[in-house]
C-alpha cells in the first residue's frame, strides 16, 4: 500500500481501529484446564487428552499460573482488577474446538480499564490529523505526540486448534482443496486484550503492539513469538468523514502475524473502504484475511455478534473472588517495565534520550547493558552504549542471535571500555579486539597480552621516539615550522610506524605539538 495514497485518504476520512491480542501463556507449563504440556510444534495431536478433546465426563480443572499472569499482565497497564469474575462457554461449531465450545470469559472479566501510552514521532503524526484536539494525545513542540489507548478489558481462555489448508496454494485458504486439524494447541492458556476505539493510524496500531509485547516479554509471562502464533492480532477498523462523530460500519482482520502485517493490513482495509464509499458502495461488516503475499484482504466470513456465541457461566467452575490481600501479592511481582527503564537510563546514566529508548526496549540489551554498567561504573555508561548500540547490535544482527547467545557476556565488554579508557588500547585497536572476543569468546585483556597489542603511551618512551623521527626529517621539520602544519600526520604516521602501530595516538600529538612548537 502506496504511503501516499493511505496519507490521501486520511486527508478526508479518519480511521477507528481498535486491536484484539492473543496472547499464549507459554510459560505456563500446561494447559489452561488439563495437564498437557504448553510447547510448539511436534507431532499433530500428540498433546492431548480427554479434558482439552471434551471427551464426556471429562472435568476443567483451571490453571493457576495462568490466572495470576493475567493478574500480573491488567496491573502493568494499570487495569481494575475484577474482585468477583467468571468462565463461560462461548458455543460455536468451527472444526479447531473439538468439543464446539470454548471456555472463555464474557461480562465478568479478570481486567478492565486500563491504558498504554505509545509515543509517535513527528514522520507519523501527518497521518492523524485530529492529534492538535484528540483529548487522548498529548502534542510535543516537534510534531511528535503521545497517545493514549484505552485498554476495555483483559480476559483468559483456553486457545483453538491449528487449521492446516492444504491443496492449490499451499497453507492460504484460497484454493485449498481440504483442511487438515491439529489439537496440541488447543487448551493452551490465551490471554485476549481488548482495545478502545483509541487508534487512528496504521502506525499508532503498530506501536501498541510492539509496547505491548515488550511489556508481556518484560513480565515474562510468553514469549510473544509472532510467527509460531504464541502472539497474534486482530484489527477492527472502520472509517468516517472527518469531523463525524458517530462510528462507520467496521470490519475485523486476522491473520497478521507481524508487526510489518499487522501496519500494511490496516493501512490496505482503510483505503479499501475509503474506494468502496466512493463508488457508491457501502462497508459490509464482516471478518477478513490478510494475505501477506498478495498484500490484500479478502472476505473470510460474516461477522459474529455476542448473541451468536449463545455464552452462559461455565457450569464446571465456581466463580472467582480475588482478595485485596492477594491482588497486592501479585503486583509486588510486577518487574521494572520499561517506560521506568528508559527513564532510569536517561536519569541514572545519563543516555540521550534515543539511546535509553532503544536500549530498553529490548529486555535482553537491557540487561546485558545493566550488567556492562554495574561493572564499568555509571561513568563509563555513555561509552558502554556506544559500543551495544553499534558494534555489537550489529554482531547480533549478523549472527540472528538475541544478547544471552553471544560470547560477549557483560563483563567482556566493561573490560574493553576500561582498556580504552586508561589508553592501555586505542579505539582502532578496541575493535579488533572486539572481533576477536567476539570470535573465541576469550576476555579482552588476554587478547591484548597475547596479540602484543597493548598501546605505548610512556611520555619519557615516546619523546626519545618523537625526537628520532625528527631528526631524520628535518626539512618536513622546517616545512612544519614555516607554516605547513598539515604535517603533523606525517609525523604521527612516522611515529606509529617506529612502534608498529602500538603508540596512544593522543600522547604522540601532546609530545609532537611540544617538540615542534620548541
Amino acid at each position: 500500500m502506496a504511503k501516499d495514497r493511505l496519507a490521501e485518504v486520511l486527508e478526508r476520512y479518519e480511521a477507528v481501529i481498535g486491536l484484539e491480542i492473543h496472547t499464549e501463556i507459554t510459560s505456563a507449563n500446561t494447559k489452561m484446564f488439563c495437564g498437557c504440556p504448553v510447547e510448539f510444534g511436534g507431532e499433530p495431536n500428540m498433546r492431548v487428552c480427554p479434558v482439552c478433546l471434551g471427551m464426556p465426563g471429562a472435568l476443567p480443572v483451571p490453571n493457576e499460573y495462568a490466572i495470576e499472569a493475567t493478574v500480573l499482565a491488567g496491573l502493568a497497564i494499570d487495569c481494575d482488577i475484577a474482585p468477583r469474575s467468571q468462565f463461560h462457554r462461548k458455543n460455536y461449531f468451527y472444526p479447531d474446538m473439538p468439543k464446539n465450545y470454548q471456555i472463555s470469559q464474557y461480562d465478568l472479566p479478570f481486567c478492565e480499564r486500563g491504558h498504554l501510552d505509545i509515543e509517535v514521532d513527528a514522520g507519523g503524526a501527518s497521518q492523524r490529523t485530529d492529534s492538535s484536539r484528540a483529548a487522548n494525545v498529548t502534542l510535543a513542540e516537534d510534531g511528535a505526540y503521545v497517545a493514549r489507548i484505552g485498554i476495555t478489558r483483559i480476559h483468559l481462555e483456553e486457545d483453538t486448534g491449528k487449521m492446516v489448508h492444504v491443496g492449490g496454494t499451499e497453507g492460504r485458504l484460497a484454493g485449498a482443496t481440504h483442511s487438515l486439524v491439529d489439537f496440541n494447541r488447543a487448551g493452551t492458556p490465551l490471554m485476549e486484550l481488548v482495545t478502545e476505539p483509541d487508534i487512528r493510524t496504521p502506525e499508532e496500531a503498530r506501536r501498541f503492539a510492539q509496547k505491548l509485547r515488550l511489556i508481556w516479554l518484560s513480565l515474562g509471562i510468553s514469549d510473544c513469538n509472532m510467527e509460531e502464533g504464541s502472539m497474534r492480532v486482530d484489527g477492527n477498523v472502520s472509517i468516517r468523514p472527518r469531523g463525524d462523530s458517530e462510528f462507520g460500519t467496521k470490519t475485523e482482520v486476522k491473520n497478521m502475524n507481524s508487526f510489518k502485517s499487522l501496519h500494511d493490513a490496516l493501512a490496505f482495509e482503510i483505503v479499501r473502504q475509503a474506494e468502496v464509499l466512493a463508488e457508491g458502495g457501502r462497508i459490509v461488516q464482516e471478518t477478513r484475511h490478510w494475505d501477506a503475499g498478495a498484500k490484500r484482504t479478502s472476505a473470510l466470513r460474516s461477522k459474529e455478534e455476542a448473541h451468536d456465541y449463545r455464552y452462559f457461566p461455565e457450569p464446571d467452575m465456581v466463580p472467582f473472588e480475588f482478595t485485596s490481600e492477594w491482588v497486592d501479592e501479585v503486583r509486588a511481582k510486577l518487574p521494572e517495565l520499561p517506560d521506568a527503564r528508559k527513564q532510569r537510563f536517561v536519569g541514572d546514566y545519563g543516555l540521550p534520550a534515543a539511546d535509553a529508548a532503544t536500549l530498553a526496549g529490548d529486555t535482553g540489551m537491557a540487561e546485558f547493558f545493566d550488567g556492562a554498567v554495574t561493572i564499568a561504573g555509571v561513568e563509563r555508561a555513555k561509552q558502554l552504549s556506544n559500543w551495544m548500540l553499534g558494534e555489537f547490535s550489529a554482531l547480533l544482527n549478523a549472527e540472528a542471535i538475541a544478547p544471552s547467545e553471544s560470547r560477549i557476556v557483560p563483563a567482556m565488554l566493561a573490560e574493553l571500555v576500561g582498556l580504552v579508557e586508561d589508553r592501555t588500547i586505542s579505539s582502532k585497536q578496541a575493535k579488533d579486539v572486539f572481533a576477536e572476543m567476539a570470535s573465541s569468546g576469550d576476555a579482552p585483556g588476554a587478547i591484548v597480552e597475547l596479540k602484543g597489542m597493548k598501546q605505548v603511551s610512556d611520555t619519557d618512551e615516546l619523546e626519545r621516539i618523537v625526537e628520532r623521527v625528527l631528526e631524520a626529517n628535518p626539512d618536513e621539520v622546517d616545512k612544519y615550522r614555516s607554516g605547513k602544519t598539515g604535517l603533523i600526520g606525517y609525523f604521527v604516521g612516522q611515529v606509529m610506524k617506529e612502534t608498529r602501530g602500538q603508540a596512544n595516538p593522543q600522547v604522540v600529538n601532546e609530545v609532537l605539538a611540544r617538540k615542534l612548537g620548541g
